[in-house]
């Protein structure tokens, strides 16, 4: 990608006044060697949703804090270029007087979130603009209604789930009434019932005229459903694209791909079947479109079956890596797991999945010594995890936590990787040949003198992973390891954890992507309502659409096309993209 595509429409409505205009903005945070993003320029018109997609670094963050003048009036960095809001200079006004205009709905929901009530979070902004305190309780309550969160509103967001706080914090944003909101991975919490919600409340906001959206999303899957125009960052923070959804994720998906950008599954699957010879034009982006475009279609003149992986439940092990027996786990007064018996064999691939609340986190930490099960119901090889002490656990198990940066102590990343095994007092020779070797393994040699923070997303990730397994962990416990990373960097490190559980490694994650579960997971834990509501295999978990739907999930978006074709019994049984014609062997 080299020239910015416009796409006709884009010029189309002149006459319309911009809710945003960015003319070359280019951002340097402070200490930062580069510009991101570099050189960015387009507007957002009354109507418009803009969807701004980009490899992880690109500057899509920074740039959604420009909008509200944040940066760089609160957070220092360097700028130069165009910001104008509703005819303000966003770099100059007060940050009050922006709120007016475009509301911000941050990734992580904490940040935001300032009293005691839901009621209260919700009519905080309308509060302060001075407004009839009867049209701030009818704001309040027309936002909480369309985030169902008005029978709750008397509750502390405290007790909500992450994907509740999000759509609190969205709720928020509507009460204010700012013709522009601006959200920033909106969806990185949710599961996916709650994501339909947002996206369900998200089209109702779109189709009001005088209103626009920017979002930034790397869950193409749903942000498609209302997105009308896209803009593309490069890796270097450089717009490369600016068009409509068919002119850019349809007619350049090929190149989107090549830059590390997500594309919805239905996008991907194609593009392989494409390559097979399957004719598919124009590109399919959602299941439904991917089924309707394969029934359209004849099978390739040379069409062979392609051999599928197929993974069965595994034979039950004599012992156990992790187990758990009568699991009772409570948070403060509130009992989150009732009564867990699950066993995970050694070298299995399981993940942890149900809707947000369900306990899969808990879950998660309890199996792996990061909070304290009661004694005799959590077990490491046939141990108990209480009786084995803190620091044989976690030689055992290691935790990688959603944010790498919760887990960074040390200034290097060589120090960081030598810390565990220091306090295990192995001598300074073998500390640096297993630190030399973790770096090598996880492409961070010539990071080794750098501060972790100072990381791309994607080298913070697999930092984290190489201090969770530097000690000699047989198990590997990951709660969310791709939340924030771009499409490159989630497959690099999928990828990763594929070859590291083919040398012996277990592993276990907690996700909300459907799709990673079925392209990755041997095995799928089923949680509802703190309970284990299933345990198999995984094709036979997704096989089961009533379990999947009663545990607050969907089926994965290749699932959903695949199900219904009915020209190409070849395809029937895929469940991953890897399963495709056309898919590299």
């Amino acid at each position: 990608m080299t020239e910015p595509a416009r796409d006709e429409t884009a010029d189309a409505a002149p006459t319309r006044t911009a809710l945003a205009r960015v003319e070359h903005l280019a951002v340097r945070h402070d200490g930062a060697p580069l510009d991101t993003p570099a050189d960015v320029t387009f507007t957002v018109l009354p109507g418009e949703v803009v969807l701004v997609l980009g490899p992880s670094g690109s500057g899509k963050s920074t740039l959604a804090l420009t909008l509200n003048g944040l940066i760089p009036q609160e957070l220092p960095a360097k700028t130069s270029g165009h910001v104008e809001i509703a005819g303000y200079n966003a770099a100059e006004t007060p940050v009050s007087t922006l709120s007016q205009h475009v509301g911000m709905v941050f990734q992580d929901p904490d940040t935001q979130l300032v009293t005691g009530t839901l009621l209260d979070e919700v009519a905080f902004g309308p509060e302060n603009l001075r407004l009839p305190v009867a049209e701030v309780l009818e704001r309040a309550e027309t936002a909480l209604r369309r985030m169902s969160l008005w029978d709750r509103r008397h509750e502390n967001p405290d007790v909500l789930s992450g994907g509740g706080r999000q759509r609190l914090a969205i709720a928020a944003a509507i009460a204010m009434g700012s013709p522009l909101i601006v959200l920033d991975e909106p969806t990185a919490n949710l599961d996916p019932q709650g994501i339909e919600d947002v996206y369900a409340a998200l089209a109702e906001l779109a189709s009001d005229p005088e209103r626009g959206i920017l979002l930034v999303e790397h869950n193409l899957d749903a942000a498609i459903a209302i997105a009308t125009r896209v803009v593309v960052i490069d890796q270097l923070g450089r717009l490369v694209a600016d068009g409509s959804i068919d002119a850019i994720l349809r007619g350049r998906a090929a190149e989107l791909q090549d830059l590390g950008v997500w594309l919805p599954t239905s996008a991907l699957a194609a593009l392989r079947l494409r390559r097979a010879g399957y004719s598919l034009d124009p590109l399919p982006l959602t299941p439904a479109e991917l089924t309707t475009a394969l029934d359209a279609s004849p099978p390739p003149a040379d069409w062979r079956p392609t051999p599928l992986v197929h993974v069965t439940s595994r034979d039950r092990m004599p012992q156990p890596v992790l187990s758990a027996t009568n699991l009772h786990v409570r948070r403060g007064r509130t009992e989150v797991l009732h009564g867990i018996d699950l066993e995970i064999q050694p070298g299995d691939f399981v993940a942890i999945v149900g809707g947000n609340g369900a306990g899969k986190t808990t879950l998660l930490q309890a199996l792996s010594g990061v909070i304290p099960p009661p004694r005799g119901s959590a077990f490491i090889d046939g141990q108990d995890i209480t009786r084995l002490g803190r620091k044989r656990v976690h030689e055992r198990v290691g935790f990688v936590f959603q944010n790498p940066e919760h887990q960074f102590i040390a200034h290097t990343v060589f120090d960081e990787l030598a810390h565990g095994i220091r306090r295990s007092r192995f001598d300074e020779h073998e500390v640096r040949e297993r630190v030399d070797e973790m770096l090598r393994r996880f492409g961070l040699t010539d990071k080794a003198e750098a501060h972790p923070f100072h990381l791309s997303g994607g080298q913070k990730r697999r930092l984290s992973v190489g201090t969770a397994l530097i000690s000699g962990a047989g198990v590997l416990a990951l709660d969310e390891p791709t939340f924030g990373q771009d499409r490159a960097r989630a497959d690099e490190l999928l990828k990763l954890l594929r070859d590291l559980n083919r040398d012996g490694t277990t592993i276990v994650i907690v996700t909300h992507d459907m799709q990673l579960v079925t392209e990755y997971a041997h095995r799928t834990v089923v949680m509802r309502d703190g309970r284990v509501a299933a345990v198999g295999a995984t094709e036979e978990i997704f096989a089961d659409t009533a379990l999947v739907e009663s545990a607050g999930l969907r089926l994965p978006p290749l699932r959903q096309a695949l199900q219904g074709v009915t020209r190409h019994p070849e395809l029937l049984r895929a469940t991953r993209l890897d399963n495709l014609p056309g898919s590299a062997q």
